[in-house]
């Protein structure tokens, strides 16, 4: 039979690159499938992302806060994968409203719509940012939320009423929760291609504080297949954690992407702090591993094929920093 699946947010960086391994075959029992994409194409959303698999998905322009939208879309879909969200921390500090429009409103609204629907699997995509930060050790599904920033806090939000829907109607929603991605197609505003564009255009790379805040990096591909394991095999109604394969420290990763295009350090412009700034990301994912998931990507190969990408593809991501004005600071 054939699966019908929305992927809400899927034009955005880790949306598209879900709907491009969904539709490209990387999912076994999962070849017949029929994807439509909902994307309100905010200046992260961009359909360029899903030019490799163009002609092969139903698209919708469109808010997950727009029910009336929703109940016209929803229906006949079996499984709706959720991706929309605001997602840029600076950004919520600046302006929290369209992080809590989006990210817990959006998350109800979409929900509502696929109780209605008789929706056959929800997935809630989450970030660990929900937690807070952690000095040592890891956090496990069970851990407390403790949000500092405006979007972690937004993200939390909806994870709740997520969670809330499964218990209080039944509505069949796993959440997933990972660490800081990366890979090809993100938007140049996260602190990889931020840096690699700037480095690549010449100019400096702006690093917070003393650059010891650790953050737990996995590839956007490990992800994605996290993100499938659970919606397969997971128990609705529950938590599953899609840990990264390396923590870094900012200053180890700026080393790192320095080395990759031959600049040094003169090309580091030290920053104030951002206010709230969480020291230390970290997850465990052993109830993930037990359904069968394991990430492929090491981080080395990992970021070597991103700096490969966005040293190639600059017809990507040169009119989107023209369009933003810029985006070195």
């Amino acid at each position: 039979m054939t699966r019908r699946v929305l992927v809400t947010g899927g034009a955005g960086f880790i949306g598209s690159h879900y709907v491009r391994s969904l539709l490209g075959g990387a999912y076994p029992g999962w070849e017949d499938v029929e994807v439509t994409v909902l994307d309100k194409l905010t200046y992260a959303g961009n359909l360029a992302n899903l030019d490799p698999v163009a002609g092969r998905f139903a698209f919708v322009s469109g808010d997950i806060c727009d029910a009336e939208l929703l109940a016209s879309v929803v229906p006949g879909h079996r499984v709706v994968v959720n991706f929309a969200a605001e997602s840029h921390v600076d950004r919520s500090i600046a302006d929290a409203e369209a992080f809590v429009r989006t990210n817990v409103l959006g998350v109800g609204t979409l929900l509502g719509a696929c109780l209605a629907a008789g929706v056959e699997r929800v997935v809630q995509v989450s970030t660990d940012e929900v937690y807070g930060s952690v000095e040592s050790g890891s956090w496990d599904e069970r851990a407390p939320l403790a949000p500092n920033s405006p979007y972690a806090a937004s993200k939390a939000g909806g994870d709740l009423v997520a969670l809330a829907f499964a218990r209080t109607h039944g509505l069949p929603v796993v959440v997933t929760r990972c660490g800081n991605n990366y890979g090809p197609y993100q938007y140049p505003e996260k602190v990889i291609p931020l840096f690699l564009t700037n480095l690549l255009d010449g100019a400096t790379v702006p690093l917070y504080g003393d650059g010891g805040n650790v953050r737990d990096w996995i590839h956007v591909d490990d992800h994605c297949r996290g993100i499938q394991t659970a919606l397969e095999h997971g128990d609705a109604g529950e938590v599953y954690h899609v840990a990264g394969t390396a923590e870094l420290t900012n200053l180890e990763l700026t080393e790192r992407l320095l080395r990759a295009v031959g600049a040094g350090w003169d090309r580091v412009e030290r920053v104030p702090d951002r206010p709230g700034h969480d020291r230390r990301y970290s997850l465990t994912d052993a109830r993930l591993r037990a359904l069968g998931y394991a990430p492929r990507t090491r981080v080395d190969e990992g970021l070597a094929a991103t700096v490969r990408w966005y040293t190639e593809r600059r017809d990507w991501w040169e009119p989107l920093r023209k369009a933003a004005g810029g985006l070195a600071a």
